[in-house]
């Protein structure tokens, strides 16, 4: 199994090269396109870290990758000493970003790999590429079947649908078709979408930055709103459904997703507007029965007062609270779109739980 090739899309945000991990550099879009080679294990958490690669998805997929690098870092040839070592480089991949589940995911297959593969320690490494490289796969066609599955349920209309997104949930937030984005890739394939509405996401600027790129480089039409611009928009009978992701969901369809998510569902449902969530089954934690029990990541208050270089605001004698997330309770979505399916959350333990690790 092999990963992509940089040549067969430009939009493949995880790619395995030689020996070597080359990611798009988010944080440079849409000024420049370039990319980062990475070569080490803490490499790559400083890169999940300072989101030079985001997205759950992603995130998980860059994740596998690193414990792989971590892997060939270790110099033994003893099985439990190179066990033991591998969860030290596990644990400091999972301390870069806390909301993300699939993160977390991603690790505990790569390490429940290593433990129960039989053979040398160099075999070993050779799994461990080998289920990195599957990981990466596996959410390529999860996203396809995803955006599919989205299409199903989008509404009804005599025009073509105008749909809103917030954040970035895209080729760049996963192996490269996207969750959220993945649906208006298959809608916009099949004829049925007149424009994308983006969030600007504030304060990362997610949707501004990275949404609106990737619409541009497949000529999707797209318009960029402030996040306080949607109720306005929807009053006007500009929105028709609203598509997001999510970097965890509870066991009863919470959703957390990036910050001002919560507040978008609920203009939806004040407007009537149908509120949707795509996210695979690897963001569904079924450990936590709801929204309360997602920790929420608090990230560098500097991201609101500056946009990038450029102090926008007083810092002195003004405080600042910057969380990355929030939960979005299930009762104000429509429905959970999934590779397996369309779900509404009261119905995703009983649906799904069964699916989970398969």
């Amino acid at each position: 199994m092999v990963s992509p090739t940089l040549s067969s899309n430009p939009v493949y945000p995880v790619v395995w090269k030689q020996d070597r991990v080359v990611l798009i550099d988010q944080t440079r879009i849409p000024q420049e396109f370039s990319v980062v080679e990475i070569t080490r294990s803490s490499d790559m958490a400083r890169a999940i870290l300072t989101m030079i690669v985001r997205g759950a998805p992603a995130i998980g997929i860059a994740a596998a990758y690193g414990i792989y690098l971590g892997a060939t870092e270790i110099q033994t040839d003893d099985r439990d000493q190179f066990l033991t070592q591998l969860g030290v480089i596990a644990n400091e991949l999972r301390a870069t970003r806390p909301t993300a589940v699939n993160l977390f995911w991603a690790i505990d297959r790569m390490m429940k790999t290593a433990r129960q593969t039989l053979g040398t320690v160099a075999h070993l490494r050779q799994v461990l590429l080998e289920t990195a490289h599957q990981i990466c796969q596996d959410d390529l066609a999860t996203c396809k079947a995803m955006g599919d599955n989205g299409l199903t349920v989008l509404p009804a209309s005599p025009h073509k649908l105008r749909l809103l997104t917030h954040c970035n949930a895209g080729a760049l937030a996963t192996a490269g078709y996207g969750t959220a984005l993945g649906v208006v890739r298959s809608a916009w394939t099949a004829g049925r979408l007149e424009r994308v509405y983006a969030d600007e996401t504030r304060p990362r600027l997610q949707g501004a930055k990275l949404t609106s790129w990737e619409c541009a480089q497949e000529g999707i039409p797209v318009t960029v709103i402030t996040d306080n611009m949607a109720a306005h928009c929807m009053h006007h009978g500009m929105i028709d459904v609203v598509v997001v992701g999510a970097d965890r969901i509870a066991a009863n369809g919470d959703a957390a997703n990036k910050i001002g998510t919560y507040s978008l569902a609920l203009v939806a449902q004040a407007h009537n507007v149908p509120f949707y969530v795509a996210a695979p089954l690897s963001t569904i934690d079924f450990s936590i029965p709801d929204g309360s029990h997602i920790e929420i990541e608090e990230r560098d208050t500097a991201e609101i007062y500056k946009i990038g270089n450029t102090v926008i605001c007083p810092t002195v004698g003004v405080d600042y609270f910057n969380p990355a997330f929030d939960v979005t309770p299930a009762n104000l979505i429509a429905g959970i779109i999934t590779e397996f399916g369309v779900f509404k959350p009261e119905d995703l333990k009983t649906a799904l739980f069964d699916k989970q690790g398969s």
